[in-house]
């Protein structure tokens, strides 16, 4: 092969192993938001779509016309780790109100290509009140409407709605806010990831928190894998017995490079006798590693299970530790006494060193000055370390995953080195923390 061959073909190996990496961290990439991202995916999608599909077992839909590339992503164990945010109040995670607005409006945005806020916000109101199981919406109260705007901000962050005329946040002040809207139908189709429709779940609405569970697990299932997929309450022990040896070993690589492409830790202690006996066997030794260099990723093999790096960051959709929240913060002061204590920290203990850096720190973290802050500051640092996979629950404690040891706090300084009152924008500055990865 000629130099020039050789290097096109590095060439392009480079580029698919940065378009997956881009494509984990934002598995709906538009052309709007990031058009030379989005031009690398278009121009490499037929080894992009072959590498996902082979790897995890995740389709890739690339539209060219319309924009967007859509990776479907789907997992046998999903966690609330990553939930869908609000474009306003600090990006605080959706409630369970936001979800349900979420979903009556996604279903009667599919017949409408155009259409006002006011209209959209009417067609909500008649599908909730004409389901019993919903409470209905209503424009009238504030925090109704502050839901509602939330929805659609979200929608409008991924593309499916496109106002023309007017601004959303309008709507808050008043719900006879005037806003026209472009929606992208088709797009909009593309957003659910479940390989089973929730329609195709027959049970009762009395009996969905009760089967909660067992929905969840049903909307997940995947025909590939062997086993009926009807209304996803197939026994899982039939599954098994209906499936093929080719298709449990296709199971087996699928749900361990899903949890290590989604999650970046994989720990051993985490994965079932079969996922541990197919990532130590010889052959998937040899597909892990080859899938991590073809995503460009570097691979850490530990006693504990298995870390993958990436240099350049692409694939990094949540970064820690980082100075962008007070919880965050504490989050990583906490992991000091967390990794000093092996057994875990009790909550009071948690509270206990939140109420330290409190002191230690008494002009930072305003909102958390007073007599529940301790706990509420350690609590929301704790929320923090469990969702970046650096610490669990075990019998009432909070105790700090192997991965959490690779941090060690190098430097912490108040902004406020005097005692001197700060202007008012500084209330919530918090201390300046320097965390570096351990390499023990």
């Amino acid at each position: 092969m000629s130099t020039l061959a050789n290097q096109l073909a590095a060439a392009e190996r480079e580029q698919v192993a940065r378009a997956i990496r881009l494509l984990l961290a934002r598995p709906l990439l538009t052309e709007a938001t990031d058009p030379a991202g989005f031009e690398l995916v278009r121009r490499r999608r037929e080894p992009l779509a072959q590498w996902f599909d082979y790897t995890c077992g995740w389709s890739l839909v690339v539209e060219p016309r319309r924009g967007y590339a859509r990776l479907t992503k789907v997992r046998a164990d999903p966690d609330g780790s990553r939930p869908a945010r609000r474009a306003r109040s600090g990006r605080a995670p959706f409630d369970r109100r936001r979800y349900v607005l979420l979903c009556v409006t996604a279903a009667e945005l599919l017949s409408l290509p155009m259409t006002t806020i006011g209209m959209l916000a009417d067609r909500v109101v008649q599908a909730t009140s004409a389901d019993r199981a919903l409470t209905a919406f209503d424009p009238v109260h504030k925090p109704e409407r502050m839901a509602f705007v939330d929805v659609l901000k979200l929608l409008e962050s991924y593309d499916v709605l496109r106002a023309v005329d007017g601004t959303t946040e309008a709507y808050v002040a008043s719900a006879e806010a005037k806003v026209l809207y472009r929606v992208d139908t088709t797009l909009l189709m593309r957003l659910p990831a479940a390989p089973v429709g929730a329609s195709r779940l027959a049970v009762p609405p009395d009996e969905v928190p009760a089967r909660f569970g067992e929905l969840l697990t049903g909307l997940v299932r995947e025909r590939r894998y062997g086993g009926a997929v009807t209304d996803g309450t197939t026994d899982e022990g039939d599954s098994e017995r209906a499936a093929t040896d080719a298709q449990r070993n296709l199971r087996l690589r699928h749900s361990v490079l899903r949890r290590l492409f989604d999650d970046p830790v994989l720990y051993r202690t985490d994965l079932t006798d079969d996922e541990l006996a197919y990532v130590t066997s010889l052959t998937g030794r040899q597909i892990l590693r080859r899938s991590v260099e073809q995503a460009g990723f570097l691979l850490e093999e530990r006693a504990e299970g298995f870390l993958l790096v990436d240099p350049d960051g692409l694939a990094t959709d949540v970064r820690f530790p980082d100075d962008t929240s007070t919880a965050r913060v504490a989050a990583l002061l906490l992991l000091e006494p967390l990794c000093a204590a092996p057994a875990g920290l009790l909550p009071e203990q948690l509270a206990e060193s939140g109420a330290d850096l409190l002191r230690r720190f008494p002009r930072w973290a305003r909102a958390y000055q007073s007599e529940d802050g301790a706990a509420r500051l350690s609590d929301d640092a704790v929320r923090v370390l469990r969702d970046v996979g650096l610490a669990h629950r075990a019998g009432g404690r909070v105790v700090a995953c192997p991965a959490a040891y690779r941090y060690r706090l190098t430097e912490t300084t108040s902004p406020d080195r005097d005692d001197k009152p700060g202007p008012e924008g500084d209330a919530a500055a918090p201390p300046t923390t320097g965390g570096t990865a351990a390499e023990g």
